[in-house]
């Protein structure tokens, strides 16, 4: 009797255990795919980019997309986002012709390998196959020509590169990077990218026979044909010196080979991609999920190079045993991406606001879309302000919260706002601003009167003012926890210079001139080229909904709850007014339309959201899942507009979890609809949060009821204190509407 039940039980232990393993073997690396949304919908697509997860050394193989079956090069390192890269290397046999050095090289890309730690390519019409793998500041190219011929790597600097042969093997390259502002009075920042690099055969063994061609901006290295077949190059980057870059090369790199590399890149990879668990969904689902994930790790990057780094905020080399990271578009980042990081990685987050911060010592002013070289004169406002107040308020620490303020503050009352002019101090127009609570605009055909508007992206006014009111309530709020209650007051009052530009007719932010008066515009198509003289690459109607910071004053706006709904329905059934092609015309950035609502630019992500404040979660649940399935799929095409490097695959983290962070600055989130049944993210202070939501799929994606930790939620908020606990969200998931479910919700304030 007793072995007759004890074999059940053991059964059930092993089938347990077995089960346990099969959970514990899921590797979420087979759902990322590079070169998702490889081929942009109308502007910029998103590349195939190789690296370790927020690390220096990145690698893009230079095409116009997937669909262009050649490559230009391929970079020794990508130094910012977007960028084709510096030290720009070919691969030939032969003689080596004047030609060849613009050669482009013929690819099979369905014979690529594609991972974010390595890749690979079949250049068919050479017979050479190269490889790829990241370290942090280090790398390795493996090139495997044909036996028996001259080889050569040709590579090529795009502003005087300079290169030497050190001894039969190794040599090292020189690179200047320059960068412009903008402005009436433009300032070149110049720094230098150094390289130390040695050929080995696969076994790691110095190379014979190789002879070094250094020449002006370019460097070319043969290989003799009883030279082996397949070579490795093994190269280590600095931005602080030559010496530097051999230091890095003998720590990171050193004796270890090809395959040594890519176990430790895909080890790094699955760190990183274990911050969140899924289960249910589909594989696409699964396929896009972590493949935003993936995104979300491009940027910023640590530069900080064995307890040096150098800063471009000050042209100077500094110690310091923590990471500095840099390259962040904080325009698009601070929607999402930086809030994601709090939850997945608090100290790399911490990290990174103490690099902003001392950018900010460094250089005078608080960046916005901080580079290696310096702060990137981009976009319009300085929200930056707003992932300082979001990590301070979820209990995010390690840098000067009150230098950081200093900073904030500077930018909002001391530099100009107009757009693309960050760090330039203000102008008359600026103090217009400040008097009067609105960015003047001009009249159609109104010739421009300050000289530092840019000629492109010109003033920008509804989207300034709107901007800035965002901006000042950050300050405010920051203000408020600092104990600073006369800033706290001054700037609450700024917060609200929105309404300035409200016309209760239109029922949308419109532009006035300098006396007050309203501009007549057709806000779906006026302003020029994305609707710059107005707004800034979306139109009216995407600018009437960017009152994250009030959206209780926008809800006062529109009339009350019921009218601020419907008025949020007309925005997705709005027509053009145009055709498809004369809309897109004027504004290219404006992908991904549904209506008037654009899903493939940042301004739009929260929109959705605001049916959860506006009295009628089910259609935020209907809206979110529409646009996950119609815009982010797991194809060529799969992302509507400009990625941003992690700005945009962010919404689709979180979206796909199924809550979202409305407003940084305010510690909640709101409820969406997962797309998955269960989410699992284990927090660094050892707890786990969890998203359950039984059944979900493309069906049953509308919630009936919901629970925080077995007490019933009366509606789509919760805060992150609960989250941090180590809190289990249960949604009770159904294939019909509960309308009435959350209607009389409101958000919990701090």
């Amino acid at each position: 009797m007793k072995t007759s039940l004890a074999r059940p039980r053991i059964l059930s232990l092993t089938l347990l255990l077995l089960s346990a393993a099969v959970v514990q073997a899921i590797d979420n690396s087979m759902y990322v795919d590079p070169t998702i949304g490889n081929v942009a919908k109308l502007l910029v697509p998103t590349y195939p980019t190789y690296h370790l997860p927020n690390q220096m050394i990145r690698m893009i193989p230079i095409s116009d997309n997937y669909i262009d079956d050649q490559i230009t090069a391929f970079p020794l390192q990508v130094t910012e986002h977007r960028s084709w890269g510096i030290m720009q290397m070919r691969f030939s046999t032969g003689e080596i012709t004047a030609g060849g050095w613009d050669r482009r090289m013929t690819r099979d890309q369905d014979l690529e390998v594609r991972h974010p730690w390595q890749y690979s390519t079949y250049l068919i019409d050479d017979d050479i196959t190269v490889g790829f793998v990241p370290g942090r500041t280090c790398a390795i190219y493996k090139v495997e020509f044909p036996a028996g011929v001259r080889k050569n790597l040709l590579i090529r600097g795009a502003d005087r590169m300079q290169g030497a042969a050190l001894d039969g093997s190794s040599f090292r390259l020189e690179e200047t990077i320059r960068y412009t502002t903008r402005g009436v009075e433009p300032v070149t920042r110049v720094m230098t990218a150094y390289c130390y690099a040695q050929l080995t055969d696969v076994e790691g063994q110095p190379v014979s026979g190789v002879a070094f061609e250094p020449g002006p901006s370019r460097f070319a290295i043969s290989l003799n044909a009883e030279a082996p077949a397949a070579v490795l190059l093994k190269y280590a980057i600095s931005y602080v010196s030559v010496d530097q870059a051999r230091k890095n090369f003998a720590a990171e790199v050193g004796s270890r080979g090809f395959e040594e590399m890519t176990r430790q890149g895909k080890a790094a990879w699955d760190e990183a991609l274990g911050k969140i668990s899924v289960e249910g969904g589909t594989e696409a689902q699964k396929r896009t999920f972590y493949t935003a994930l993936y995104r979300t790790y491009e940027r910023m990057v640590n530069i900080n190079e064995g307890g040096l780094y150098y800063s471009g905020y000050d042209a100077r080399v500094h110690k310091s045993d923590r990471p500095f990271y840099v390259d962040d578009w904080v325009w698009d980042t601070y929607l999402a991406d930086h809030p994601l990081r709090i939850l997945i990685n608090p100290a790399g987050e911490a990290d990174m606001l103490n690099s902003y911060t001392l950018m900010y010592e460094q250089s005078g002013w608080m960046p916005t879309f901080p580079e290696v070289h310096g702060n990137h004169q981009c976009m319009n406002c300085f929200h930056s302000s707003a992932i300082f107040l979001d990590a301070h308020r979820k209990g995010i620490g390690g840098y000067d919260i009150e230098k950081a303020y200093e900073g904030i503050r500077k930018n909002v009352t001391e530099a100009t706002m107009l757009p693309w002019r960050q760090g330039l101090p203000k102008r008359p127009i600026d103090d217009f601003y400040h008097e009067h609570g609105y960015m003047p605009a001009l009249r159609p055909g109104e010739k421009e009167t300050e000289p530092m508007v840019d000629r492109w992206e010109k003033r920008q006014a509804v989207a300034v003012t709107l901007g800035m009111s965002y901006d000042s309530w950050v300050l405010s709020q920051l203000a408020k926890e600092l104990g600073k209650a006369d800033d706290q007051e001054k700037f609450a009052r700024a917060a609200l210079n929105y309404r300035n530009l409200w016309d209760p007719e239109k029922r949308l932010f419109i532009p006035k001139d300098e006396q007050g008066q309203w501009i007549k515009i057709n806000p779906k198509l006026d302003g020029g080229p994305g609707g710059r003289d107005y707004y800034d690459e979306n139109n009216g109607w995407t600018y009437a909904w960017q009152v994250q910071h009030d959206i209780g004053g926008l809800i006062e706006l529109l009339g009350g709850k019921s009218q601020a709904q419907a008025r949020l329905d007309q925005l997705f059934h709005e027509s053009l007014d145009e055709s498809p092609y004369g809309f897109q015309a004027v504004f290219p950035d404006s992908t991904g339309m549904v209506g008037q609502f654009s899903m493939g630019n940042e301004p739009s992500f929260h929109i959705p959201y605001l049916y959860n404040f506006f009295g009628a979660p089910w259609k935020t649940q209907k809206r979110i899942r529409l646009l996950l399935d119609v815009w982010f799929t797991d194809t060529l095409f799969g992302i509507p507009g400009d990625e941003d490097g992690g700005g945009m695959s962010a919404f689709v983290v979180f979206s796909q979890m199924g809550f979202y962070p409305v407003v940084p600055g305010l510690p909640y989130y709101t409820i969406g609809s997962p797309v998955f049944e269960k989410v699992t993210i284990p927090l660094q202070n050892g707890k786990v949060f969890t998203v359950l939501a039984p059944g979900a799929s493309k069906e049953n994606k509308y919630i009936d009821r919901a629970f925080l930790n077995d007490k019933e939620l009366d509606g789509p908020f919760f805060t992150h204190e609960d989250l941090m606990k180590g809190a289990t969200l249960r949604l009770v998931m159904t294939n019909r509407p509960n309308k009435t479910w959350g209607g009389e919700a409101k958000p919990p304030m701090p």
